[in-house]
């Protein structure tokens, strides 16, 4: 991957933290084979002396989770049969017999009928209360039907894999993470070895204070830091280090990893069915207006995350992109973000396309 492209990307980091969209900034490429290049830029805070943004600095990486993590661990469910993408949420979670029939599949892809949203953290804290919540919210519409993006499926993924695994979520990706990836830098919650190069996200008028360390979503935080939807923190070689994973998997390079065969993985990867959707499981697909720009195939998927990070990775390509921000701290709106994302993967991806 050339010079080149690594220089413009530097370029349009610099000129983000400049334009305030966030304090800093970390991008990471590559292919299968390893790490391409690394940009930098900016500070850890908006702090005149915070220290720089390097390559080891630690970013909450909010919903990245949801692939990093969730998506992860219900793939080797349904590998090992433990928790099968057609088992019914009602069967294994107490109090959803009156909804209609819905999958582990549908929760996946963002269809199961549950709202967008809801700050549960107000009213409850821990996994009885929020199960008891969320299965007393009404269904925004029939399973299957359409999709709405939901940080409550996942919440509810991340109950269901701790049942199928009969141990916590954190311990579950832990396990993963040494088993499949010889340990990294990415975990619930950061390690001491961490303290002084994490970046801050924002002050949470719940808790009162600015957060350093401490998960930005205030659901998960109620639910202890570790739930289905956020939680992780990592570099972005850590995130770059599962993209590979992913990418030998999704081209055959590894014909199984952890008890999860190629076949198993593609299907993840595969848009489903569900009318109007861009969603795989777990994963969102290419489309026109996604944020990774115009030049990734048709094959590529990804997620976002709402404090400013976002992963990609393109298996026709063999190319990943990994962009780390905390530009919850410099509250710049979504479309700044998305609009330098959209750059960053145009300056990567159509670089190494000419």
């Amino acid at each position: 991957m050339s010079l080149g492209g690594r220089l413009h990307v530097q370029r349009l980091l610099a000129d983000a933290v400049a334009a305030r969209i966030t304090p800093g900034a970390v991008v990471e490429t590559g292919t299968a084979a390893g790490a391409a290049w690394t940009a930098t830029s900016g500070r850890m805070s908006g702090a005149s002396d915070a220290a720089l943004v390097t390559p080891t600095t630690v970013y909450d990486l909010a919903s990245l989770t949801k692939v990093l993590a969730t998506t992860t661990l219900a793939m080797r469910h349904d590998a090992s049969g433990t928790l099968p993408l057609e088992a019914c949420v009602a069967d294994r979670l107490p109090g959803f017999g009156h909804h209609p029939r819905i999958t582990v599949a549908d929760l996946l892809q963002h269809a199961g009928g549950l709202p967008a949203h809801r700050p549960l953290y107000r009213e409850v804290a821990g996994r009885a209360g929020y199960l008891a919540r969320i299965a007393a919210e009404p269904l925004a519409y029939l399973p299957r039907t359409r999709h709405e993006y939901t940080d409550l499926g996942f919440i509810l993924l991340g109950l269901l894999i701790e049942d199928a695994g009969t141990d916590s979520l954190a311990h579950q990706f832990d396990a993963f993470v040494r088993e499949a990836l010889n340990g990294i830098e990415l975990s619930y919650g950061i390690r001491d070895a961490w303290r002084g190069r994490v970046a801050a996200t924002t002050v949470s008028p719940w808790r009162e204070r600015m957060l350093v360390g401490l998960v930005h979503d205030d659901n998960a935080a109620a639910l202890g830091g570790a739930a289905g939807h956020a939680g992780l923190f990592g570099t972005a070689a850590a995130v770059g280090t599962v993209a590979r994973w992913y990418l030998s998997l999704w081209t055959g390079r590894v014909p199984t990893s952890v008890g999860i065969v190629a076949a198993t993985a593609n299907r993840f990867a595969t848009r489903g069915t569900v009318p109007g959707s861009s969603r795989a499981l777990g994963w969102d697909t290419m489309l026109p207006t996604s944020s990774c720009g115009s030049y990734l195939s048709t094959r590529a998927v990804g997620h976002t995350g709402f404090t400013g990070t976002s992963l990609w990775i393109d298996p026709d390509r063999d190319l990943y992109v990994v962009c780390l921000t905390n530009r919850v701290h410099s509250a710049s709106d979504g479309d700044a973000i998305k609009a330098l994302r959209v750059a960053v993967h145009d300056a990567v991806a159509g670089r190494e396309r000419r």
